[in-house]
């Protein structure tokens, strides 16, 4: 069974920081570029940041460049999402996804795997 479980969202003051996990399992980590997305209230699903497999690249949108840093631990089957100063505009379920063509995701298309999100919030 394939499953892809996020964890480390919550609560936090503006200009905070939280560390997002996803660990997968059921497939072939190595072989999948894996980014996180996020959903906020009558909003589309958007593209927060993702890491291909083959060389690492790391993609960020331009409202989170410079605060997130994506990381990945393939021993693990895991990635990580390290959010720093963050915004009240960050507020959103963050889902983790998995795609198995090895560039950036910066849209759903091609989606094989997603999780089933953590809330983040961030108070002003």
């Amino acid at each position: 069974e394939v499953q892809l479980v996020e964890s480390g969202g919550g609560l936090v003051q503006a200009g905070g920081s939280l560390r997002l996990s996803c660990a997968a399992s059921g497939f072939t980590f190595g072989g999948y570029t894996i980014g996180w997305f996020r959903q906020a209230p009558g909003k589309e699903r958007e593209g927060v940041s993702s890491i291909t497999t083959d060389d690492g690249f790391a993609y960020y949108s331009h409202s989170v460049k410079d605060r997130f840093t994506i990381s990945r631990d393939d021993a693990k089957s895991t990635v990580y999402l390290q959010m720093n100063s963050l915004k009240p505009e960050d507020t959103a379920v963050y889902y983790c996804a998995a795609r198995q063509w090895d560039s950036p995701m910066t849209t759903p298309r091609g989606v094989n795997y997603w999780g089933q999100g953590t809330q983040v919030t961030v108070s002003s």
